[in-house]
Formats: structure tokens, C-alpha cells, sequence
């Protein structure tokens, strides 16, 4: 997500921070910089024109070119400018009084609805709440069946039926239903089309109408690039949006639609789409995702998933062990599948400061094969070889690497880099010993 715009923003400002004094010229060049990145990006022209406008005017309130830090002022002024874009609060839902609270998925055909719809019900469920999916989406034959499939495997009921001609009446149908079950959230996977159009929009008229929903989430395929600016905008004008929802986030997309959408149409970004699984579905903190794109690296959401991932009580068990120094293939194991529920190392490399100033190309080779192949070599050795990584002789080192369809050479890279770690793990453990039997020097 925005990693060309990242990458571009990075190296503009990069550039900035080797002058040492910064003179008007300078400021106009570097908005040109900032101008085509974000037009490469897809971001919307007049859009880009506002956020320049507003930054330059800024920049000539606090005479950035004679300030003492020119390029950090700078900086922050299109920090501030692109929170204020994104929005700085998370916003919350909007809950109804009386249970069940309406979400309504609207969207073009394609844009990922009945996939998110899914998504969100799983979300919600982490988040203690009971949801129920109804399909309202009678264009699209598959449509309901596929629903059916997503909620047998997020564990969520489904309202459908196949026969039905009105959404409107399923609409009242699932409401009943929702009450009966006493499911608190009835999430609506409504109809889309290939592009707007009049009959598209009556039928969502009708459908919020009668569902009395309290939030209108709009799915976007983030790929779409500008298109998705006209596309807001006419489902804003007739079903009143409260948010924005991102799909394929994690693919080619450039990233420019969400800053376009969100300026054009003031409604906030909810969520986004990282991946295909059901629980790839990501609450979009604004703050945060404007720091990333100027490569300040986003160190809350970097704990947050490994919050989410990782045993606190494993986690202490672990620390015990790494201060004992008794560091083995096992443990050097557990830390290996800790990674890889966190996700693909390139991304969680993304989250930390100054990653905007790693090239492409060495990022993409941090991939999941990786973690797969090291933990391929680990799990051909036996329960005895791992505990005692001593005793892998010639012969044990020739069996592992046929057994994970590697090299010697790859085995023994492998020894050696936790031969590295003990080392490291030793030397910090004696420097915090000793730290802690140094006597403290008596006052005068």
C-alpha cells in the first residue's frame, strides 16, 4: 500500500535533508517533486492542486526557508496536510439503539463486496459483537451461494434465498430473522453493476430505506485509479455514505483513489483490504498511514500484530530461555512460526522508520520462502539434532539437507548464523550481568 508513492516522497525528501540552507527556488522545486509523485500515484489533480495550495500557504506563513531546520518544516507540513486528508480520529460505528445495528455493503460488481462483507462479520466477531450476513445481491446468481460459502467459514449465520425477485422484502425478512437469532450487527451484501447507473442506484434507495441502516460503507477496488473519484461521488449523492472501504490494497494498487475519495467526498476510510483470507481485513488509521507514506514507518500497528499474534506466556517463556542462553534449533523454530503468523516480512519491515529508503528489489527477496526453506532444514533434523546442534556431524548434515531438498552449504549457513546468535545472546547476557554488579558510587 502507497509503497511508489513512499518510495518517491522518501527519496524527495532525502535530497532535501543534504542542503544545508533552503531558499524559496528550493521550496517550489521540491513542491514540483511532491506535485508528480502524487499525480503518479493517481491522486486526483484537483486534489493534488489543494494540497499544495495549502501547504505552500503554510510554508509562507512560517517562512520555512528561514527557519533553522528548513527540511524537517517542510516535512511536516505535508505530514500535517496529509492527516488532515486522511482523517486523524478513527471513526467509531455508528450502533442503533435497539439491536440489530444495519451495516450496508454497497458498491461496483467486481469491487470485492460479498468478500468483505465476510471480512467485516469476522471483525466484528473479534471485536465481541454478533453478526449475521443477509444477501441482498438477487443480480448476481452466484452471488448468494457465495455469501452462503463465506459465512460457513467465518462461523456467521446467513440469510438468503434464492428464489427471491425483491431485495427490499429480504431486506425485512433478514431484519426479522437478525431479532429472532439475537444477532447484534446485520451486514446487507447488496447488488452492484458493471458501472452506475439509475436502476443501480433506485434499488439501493429502497434497500436503506427499508433496513433504516446506520452505516453505509462503500467497497472500492483500489486499483481503479481515478475512476474511483466519479464512482464515490455518485454513491455518496444517492445513499448519504458514512465510510470507505479499500479492497486489494496489498496488490498493484498505487494508493492515490483513497486520498482522492476521501477529499472528494469527506467520508472516512474504515477499513482496507490486505489479502484473500477472512481475517485480511485491516481498520484504517489515517495518522498513521500518512506518517508510512513519508517513510516515518508505523511502529503502533508493528505491535499491535505482535500483540495479536503472539502468547504473552510463550512470549515470557521465550524471554527465560534467551536469557539462560540456551539457544537451540527449537527455539530458533518457535521464533520462525512467530514470524510467519505475523505475515510477509517485507511488510512488517515496511512498519519501521526509514524502510522507504530500502530498495524494491531487496524487500521482495524477504519473502515467505525465506522463513519456509530455513524451517524445511530445521524440521529434517531430529528432536535430539535440534536440541544439541554440536553434534551435527558430516554424515547428520548430508541426511538433513536431502531431507529438506537443499545443500550442505545451506546447512551449514544455517549453523552458523545460530552459532552467531548464541555468541550475541552470551555477550548481552554477561554485559547485563555485569551492569547489575557494578557498585553504585556513594555520594559525597
Amino acid at each position: 500500500m502507497f509503497e511508489n508513492l513512499t518510495e518517491k516522497l522518501t527519496g524527495v525528501f532525502a535530497r532535501l535533508r543534504r542542503k544545508g540552507r533552503i531558499t524559496e527556488a528550493d521550496f517550489d522545486d521540491v513542491m514540483r517533486e511532491v506535485r508528480i509523485s502524487l499525480l503518479e500515484a493517481d491522486v486526483s489533480p484537483s486534489v493534488v492542486r489543494d494540497f499544495l495550495a495549502r501547504v505552500k500557504e503554510q510554508a509562507v506563513g512560517e517562512k520555512v526557508w528561514e527557519s533553522l531546520s528548513p527540511d524537517q518544516m517542510i516535512i511536516k507540513l505535508c505530514r500535517d496536510e496529509l492527516v488532515r486528508l486522511l482523517g486523524e480520529e478513527e471513526p467509531r460505528f455508528a450502533w442503533a439503539p435497539q439491536p440489530p445495528t444495519v451495516v450496508l455493503l454497497c458498491g461496483l460488481q467486481g469491487s470485492g463486496k460479498t468478500t468483505t462483507a465476510a471480512k467485516l462479520a469476522v471483525w466484528l466477531a473479534k471485536a465481541g459483537k454478533k453478526p449475521m450476513l443477509a444477501a441482498c445481491d438477487l443480480q448476481r446468481p452466484a452471488a448468494i451461494t457465495q455469501l452462503e460459502v463465506l459465512g460457513e467459514q467465518a462461523d456467521v449465520p446467513v440469510y438468503a434465498k434464492h428464489d427471491a425477485k425483491d431485495p427490499v422484502a429480504v431486506v425485512k425478512e433478514a431484519l426479522d430473522k437478525a431479532r429472532y437469532l439475537l444477532r447484534d450487527v446485520l451486514i446487507l451484501d447488496t447488488a452492484g453493476r458493471l458501472q452506475v447507473d439509475e436502476r443501480l442506484m433506485e434499488e439501493l434507495k429502497r434497500v436503506k430505506h427499508a433496513s433504516g441502516a446506520q452505516e453505509a460503507l462503500l467497497v472500492l477496488d483500489a486499483t481503479t485509479g481515478r475512476q474511483a473519484h466519479d464512482v464515490a461521488t455518485a454513491f455518496n449523492e444517492a445513499v448519504d455514505l458514512t465510510g470507505l472501504i479499500f479492497t486489494k490494497m496489498d496488490g498493484d494498487a498505487r494508493g492515490g483513489s483513497v486520498l482522492s475519495v476521501r477529499a472528494v467526498t469527506g467520508c472516512p476510510v474504515r477499513f482496507v483490504g490486505t489479502g484473500e483470507g477472512l481475517e485480511a481485513l485491516e481498520p484504517f488509521h489515517g495518522k498513521r498511514v500518512a506518517e508510512r507514506i513519508l517513510g516515518f514507518g508505523d511502529v503502533l500497528s508493528l505491535v499491535e500484530k505482535v500483540q495479536e499474534k503472539i502468547d504473552l506466556d510463550d512470549a515470557k517463556e521465550m524471554q527465560e530461555t534467551l536469557r539462560s542462553g540456551r539457544l537451540d534449533f527449537h527455539v530458533l523454530l518457535f521464533q520462525l512460526r512467530t514470524m510467519k503468523k505475523m505475515g510477509s516480512m517485507a511488510n512488517l519491515i515496511k512498519l519501521i522508520p526509514g524502510a522507504g529508503l530500502i530498495p524494491r528489489e531487496m524487500l521482495e527477496k524477504l519473502d515467505q520462502g525465506v522463513l519456509n526453506r530455513t524451517e524445511a532444514l530445521i524440521l529434517s533434523m531430529t528432536p535430539l539434532e535440534r536440541a544439541n546442534p554440536d553434534i551435527l556431524n558430516g554424515s547428520r548434515k548430508r541426511r538433513i539437507a536431502a531431507g529438506a531438498g537443499a545443500t550442505v552449504e545451506e546447512v551449514n549457513r544455517l549453523i552458523k548464523g545460530l552459532d552467531e546468535m548464541r555468541k550475541q545472546m552470551k555477550h548481552l547476557t554477561r554485559a547485563g550481568a555485569r551492569a547489575k554488579a557494578k557498585p553504585k558510587r556513594k555520594r559525597r
